[in-house]
């Protein structure tokens, strides 16, 4: 019987090793070579994954996108209901990776951030990674200035 492989599984692994040597070599620095080794399978699998260096790294942009949006919906939805003044500071205060343990992604993403300046594609991703959280920060914005209330369950637009 073939060995089931969970793709899913190894595309996000590729992701988090392609985030690690941004953040020790910048996205140039990132080879296949590299990835392979850092997430643990051959070559041919990350090239299985991902046709091009470039869709590597738009999986990686996404990656770290989702991961953030996924801390503010949590970070949101983890406690009682709020006030929407309440909940904005608890959205700004994720989206700026000011903590210590996210000091890694804030490196990360800044990499990508310059890098989208020159690359449409990565520009393309980071803005659809800025849209989800769009809706929910523009919510809060006007329910904060109006002194109304999110309710808690605030998850993005």
């Amino acid at each position: 019987m073939p060995k089931q492989v969970d793709h899913e599984g190894r595309r996000r692994r590729i992701a988090e090793a392609v985030c690690l040597l941004v953040d020790e070599h910048g996205l140039e620095g990132v080879t296949l070579r590299d990835v392979a080794t850092r997430a643990e399978v051959s070559m041919g699998a990350v090239q299985r994954c991902f046709r091009t260096k470039e869709e590597m790294l738009l999986a990686a942009l996404a990656y770290v996108g989702e991961r953030v949006t996924a801390r503010v919906r949590n970070r949101l939805t983890a406690g009682p209901a709020q006030s929407a003044a309440t909940e904005l500071g608890l959205v700004a205060g994720e989206v700026a990776l000011l903590r210590e343990e996210h000091r890694a992604e804030a490196r990360i993403w800044l990499a990508f951030v310059a890098g989208a300046a020159v690359n449409p594609a990565l520009a393309a991703t980071l803005r659809s990674s800025y849209a989800a959280l769009e809706g929910l920060v523009v919510r809060l914005v006007a329910e904060a200035a109006g002194g109304g209330s999110a309710l808690g369950g605030a998850t993005g637009g």
